[in-house]
């Protein structure tokens, strides 16, 4: 990448041991890097390769607290893109996915936004809840980070970045910034994982997303949710 270059978009990506997916992840982003887009990897302090990995394929490797939300908000600062957006480690986004964001944030209409998503997993499940993310964020103009959230950057830093908060920093940044405009909510999709549906079972992830939308604390469901 040209230092002298204008960038428009900075893509961060927070990583804690994601050495089986981070390959595929920023190989994936390639030719959006071809085209000017930054590549943030912000570690957590992985113990695999993930860091090894990253650096041979990202523009730059920051290395931040663990937890997603500093880690996202360390990897924004350093960022030099005039818009972010924030990509899961497993998560694939559409091929022209920095045109799409550009596109969207162009005009001053919206100050950030999201993709839909379909989820990948073995539950069959999994495409009826992802159905009703993208039903529900366009309902309420709250986004997840599995849909590869968007922002221009003085949006992102007047929002006072993610809150530091352990699980559903996505949500509580969506708040913030429903304040500035309405998201631009764009029906291209990003495929991300279904690992934590497989893993943490369909139902039981529901219903820890619906006792946080009912007002159980963030740090109360983070312990029973990450021991």
């Amino acid at each position: 990448m040209d230092d002298h270059a204008p960038i428009a978009l900075s893509i961060i990506v927070p990583v804690l041991n994601e050495a089986a997916s981070i390959e595929s992840t920023l190989a994936a982003l390639k030719a959006m890097c071809a085209r000017g887009a930054e590549i943030i990897v912000a570690d957590g302090g992985s113990t695999d390769a993930s860091v090894t990995l990253a650096t041979a394929l990202a523009d730059q490797l920051v290395c931040a607290p663990r937890g997603r939300a500093l880690q996202m908000n360390a990897g924004a600062a350093a960022a030099h893109g005039e818009n972010l957006l924030f990509l899961h480690a497993d998560t694939v986004l559409p091929a022209d996915a920095d045109v799409l964001v550009l596109h969207a944030l162009n005009g001053g209409k919206h100050a950030w936004g999201r993709f839909d998503v379909a989820i990948a997993g073995r539950s069959p499940m999994l495409a009826v809840i992802a159905f009703m993310m993208n039903w529900r964020s366009r309902l309420t103009g709250i986004a997840t980070g599995d849909q590869a959230i968007f922002v221009r950057r003085d949006a992102f830093f007047a929002a006072g970045g993610f809150p530091a908060q352990p699980l559903m920093e996505d949500i509580e940044l969506s708040r913030r910034l429903k304040r500035q405009s309405a998201p631009s909510c764009l029906k291209q999709r990003v495929v991300t994982s279904g690992r934590r549906w497989d893993t943490g079972g369909v139902w039981p992830t529901i219903f820890l997303m619906w006792r946080y939308w009912r007002g159980t604390g963030a740090e109360i469901l983070a312990k029973e949710y990450l021991r």
